[in-house]
């Protein structure tokens, strides 16, 4: 990831446009037109030889011949020019450019070499960042910086909006105009030669002059730089996908029926929820969510209360929110009495009618009242305008409610020209503003699925089961596997490395006659199930491939004969490699539910759940996830399908044992990232209820994993890097050094609680009593590819371990600089734990190949002070602006 001169690409002081010309209709000519008329302020120098002047304006005949290094350069040449320009441009001094040019990604120069690797060789020495190729421009309205081919510019505003389309660009620019949207910056990516979505988001994420951030997507090629840089952007501000090219998206095609279901827009849709984005499926939605989010106040609870002047508006709102899954308000009796006295028409459930004569006070009280009851939280107001009251008038009674008020009150303005005023007033007084009934539903259900996305990220799982997998077992038996050319895998080899795992599996035997099969049913115990076993084959009930309750040696010995037979008869060509011999799993209130995993041209490894079954394909019924899994990923995986409603038990059908469930995600999850040769993994199916789940039937497929990098560079996010947790002596026996956990939430909290409040102010620079859930996510829940926390951990008196220091190191997206903090439990100091922590600290930059680590700390401590010293660091003076002394050290 970098972020390295993006600062000359946003925000530049002087524009040099290669390529400018007078011709009408060109290229040039459009760029030089609407840099002029933007308003930028800096210097622009037109480039081309043809010219002396051009629009008023001295002209040059190359780069070289500039009087001064611009901080922008514009390209909008012939792409055959393109490598040289930025070679000279580099030269120059220049830092960041925008190439227009089309054809750059499909040319080759005279010696064959692609001309888009040329550009980027010709960038490379000199770190000059490159916007496109084939890109439509960049718009940064604040600056009046119009370079694009955008006509009429864009008003400024706070909403960044990144596309790769440059048509898109131009449309929405005019359609955002008449909406009086303004932005903060517009950025074209075209082909994303060098500067992508990820190296964007990061810049925007610490922009301030942005509070939200728009994505136009067609595709992604790094999926792992865009899952960090998304998952920082999003923490820090609203960000919203609009995802292009669903309906273009092939499913996948595999082996197993993971690899089948995972599709395309599945994956992208559980890597955006991931990220803590939300998703959009049109431009309308797109913008109206950011108004609306950027409004919206925090949301504890997904109930709506709804009120209006009419029955026919609430009716359809109401409507627009029980199909869109949301959740209408529950009052309580005393809410619903006062109510009824204010609306005596009014039945006590349900939307309130106020009816056409409401005066602006009775919407007043209504929402007071409303605002008061613990079962709204958030309430939709409706007014459709009449010749009896003015529609200016409600909105001033409603608006200090709106304002003042810590929860969510929206309103919807039927009609336009006579609602102007009453829009004007709620806009004010900060209250999200709409147009139709359903509109408003789908703003409100906006805020409820963005706070689902961002609480998600808050939340401390749970730990997983007792003990570590056997990952060399699993990884011999893959080995093994390869070597002898296998790479479909049935059910008795694929349960064999699920076991490794803990997975839960039916006993299973492989028998290659049907006198194994006996052999194999005699000690697995009666009942028996008994199934073929070929390669060519993935539906064996197709062939009538499976016998269930056999219970004696005698109808084990006829069903494998039998099933023999009609192979041959079915399926002459197809390969019979012997039987399967599973026990009998009775229970016919079990669930049969499929989990897997597949691997997806972009995201790598996903994990899939759904219903199961012999129906799988049919039932339509499953969602994905990316891995790495916990208890709480693992939990929201399986409520985003249907049969998560019958897992909670219906009827007389106990509840489903939850945790055994998310238990075998959580596994296959942490299998598909130590393994990196399984391609597909089909648990299917897997049986559930109250008692635990347990795996009937598993198939798997594998391939030669790609040595070229790290095995866990195809995951899209980094797991939990295991390798890097360390034991070492100390004062006080030994203590484990390792990286945190999302699951270290309970520890970390208790650590917190052990500081002295002087122990607080050094670490955080203020006094805080107690950690907040979004700190204590934020502090446990990092990105392992761009910051790291190691822990000091060893037994506490209750078994469970307990946190006595942490070292956290968070590096910039170029890696150049890492900056620290060390914290050791206040009543275990002076015993050599801060100089561990520091220690692992260092010694991880180094080996990331960071340039230099630094730190800050009050002057009153002394003790961290004094350990820096000690480590070679260089401490500068006290800084009177800040009031803290700061210090570096060099790795290089």
């Amino acid at each position: 990831m970098s972020v390295r001169n993006l600062r000359q690409l946003f925000a530049p002081g002087s524009v040099a446009l290669v390529g400018a010309t007078e011709r009408p209709g060109s290229v040039g000519a459009t760029m030089l037109r609407n840099l002029r008329e933007g308003g930028f302020k800096g210097q622009v120098y037109p480039v081309n030889p043809k010219y002396d002047s051009i629009g008023g304006l001295r002209a040059w005949p190359d780069v070289a011949s500039l009087p001064a290094a611009p901080e922008l350069a514009i390209i909008c040449t012939p792409p055959q020019t393109v490598p040289g320009i930025v070679r000279a441009l580099g030269e120059l001094g220049t830092r960041a450019a925008i190439v227009m040019s089309a054809g750059v990604a499909t040319g080759r120069d005279a010696r064959g070499r692609s001309l888009k690797q040329a550009m980027l060789d010709a960038a490379n020495p000199y770190l000059l960042r490159i916007l496109g190729a084939n890109s439509a421009g960049l718009l940064a309205p604040g600056i009046g910086l119009n370079a694009s081919i955008a006509a009429g510019g864009a008003t400024p505003g706070r909403i960044a909006f990144v596309s790769e389309s440059g048509a898109l660009m131009t449309g929405v620019l005019d359609w955002a105009r008449t909406r009086g949207i303004g932005f903060s910056s517009f950025v074209s990516l075209g082909e994303s030669a060098d500067v992508d979505f990820g190296d964007v988001l990061d810049y925007l994420a610490s922009d301030g002059g942005t509070s939200a951030i728009l994505l136009h997507i067609e595709s992604l090629r790094y999926a792992r730089k865009f899952m960090s840089a998304a998952r920082a952007a999003a923490r820090s501000k609203p960000t919203l996908v609009l995802k292009a090219g669903r309906s273009l998206e092939a499913a996948a095609a595999g082996a197993c029926l993971s690899g089948v279901l995972a599709t395309p827009d599945d994956v992208y849709d559980a890597a955006i929820r991931r990220a803590g984005m939300l998703r959009v499926y049109t431009t309308e939605q797109l913008f109206a969510a950011v108004e609306t989010l950027a409004r919206a106040k925090p949301l504890y609870g997904e109930r709506l209360a709804i009120l209006g002047n009419g029955a026919g508006p609430v009716v359809l709102a109401l409507d627009a929110l029980q199909y869109g899954g949301g959740h209408p308000a529950v009052l309580q009796d005393e809410t619903v009495r006062k109510l009824r006295d204010m609306v005596p028409e009014w039945r006590g459930d349900g939307p309130l009618n106020l009816r056409g004569d409401a005066p602006p006070e009775r919407y007043h009280d209504v929402i007071e009242v409303l605002l008061q009851d613990p079962g709204a939280n958030a309430v939709l107001m409706i007014h459709a305008p009449n010749a009896v009251v003015d529609p200016a008038d409600v909105a001033r009674a409603v608006a200090p409610l709106a304002k003042n008020s810590s929860r969510n009150v929206l309103g919807c303005w039927l009609g336009v020209q006579s609602v102007l005023e009453a829009r004007t007033i709620a806009a004010e007084a900060g209250m999200p503003a709409y147009r139709t009934p359903e509109d408003a539903v789908n703003g409100f259900l906006q805020i409820v699925h963005y706070r689902e996305s961002q609480n998600l990220l808050m939340q401390v799982p749970a730990s997983v089961g007792d003990g570590e997998p056997d990952r060399e077992k699993a990884r011999r038996l893959v080995r093994e596997a390869l070597a002898k050319g296998r790479y479909m895998l049935a059910d008795p080899d694929t349960k064999a490395i699920l076991e490794a795992y803990g997975i839960p599996v039916v006993p299973t035997r492989a028998a290659a006659t049907p006198e194994e099969a006996v052999r194999a049913a005699g000690e697995i115990g009666y009942p028996v199930a008994v199934k073929i076993l070929s390669p060519d084959v993935a539906q064996k009930s197709d062939v009538g491939g499976v016998t269930l309750d056999l219970d004696s040696a005698e109808a084990v010995l006829a069903a494998a004969e039998r099933m023999r037979r009609r192979l041959a008869e079915l399926r002459p060509n197809a390969r019979l490699e012997g039987f399967i011999v599973q026990a009998m799993a009775r229970n016919p209130e079990a669930h049969e539910l499929i989990a897997g995993a597949a691997t997806d041209p972009v995201f790598g490894p996903v994990i899939l759940f759904g219903q199961g079954g012999l129906a799988v394909e049919a039932a339509g019924d499953h969602a994905v996830a990316l891995p790495p899994l916990n208890t709480v990923l693992a939990r929201e995986l399986v409520a985003r399908t249907r049969v998560a409603r019958l897992l909670e038990g219906y009827r007389n059908h106990p509840k489903a044992d939850m945790d055994a469930i998310e238990a075998v995600l959580v596994q296959v999850s942490r299998l598909v990232a130590d393994v990196p040769e399984i391609v597909e993994l089909d648990i299917n199916p897997l049986l559930a209820d109250s008692r635990g789940a347990v795996v009937l039937d598993a198939r798997m497929r594998i391939a030669m994993a790609d040595r070229s990098g790290s095995t866990l560079d195809r995951l899209a996010i980094r797991p939990y890097p295991a390798e890097l947790e360390e034991v070492l002596p100390w004062a006080e026996g030994t203590v484990l050094l390792r990286p945190i956990r999302p699951e270290d939430g309970p520890a970390h909290v208790a650590f917190f609680n052990a500081l002295t409040p002087d122990d607080v102010r050094y670490r955080m620079f203020v006094r805080v009593r107690e950690l907040q859930p979004a700190q204590l996510a934020r502090f446990t829940q990092i990105d392992y590819d761009r910051e790291m926390a190691f822990v000091a951990i060893r037994p506490g008196p209750d078994g469970h371990d307990e946190t006595l220091g942490v070292g956290r190191v968070v590096a910039d997206p170029d890696n150049i600089s890492a900056e620290f903090a060390v914290t050791v439990r206040s009543d275990l100091k002076g015993k050599g734990l801060g100089r561990m922590l520091m220690d692992k600290l260092i010694a991880y930059c180094r080996a990331r190949g960071t340039r230099e680590i630094v730190g800050e700390a009050l002057p009153q401590n002394a003790p961290v002070i004094g350990l820096v010293k000690k480590l070679g660091f260089t401490v500068g003076p006290l800084d009177e602006d800040e009031g803290v002394r700061k210090f570096w050290l060099n790795l290089r």
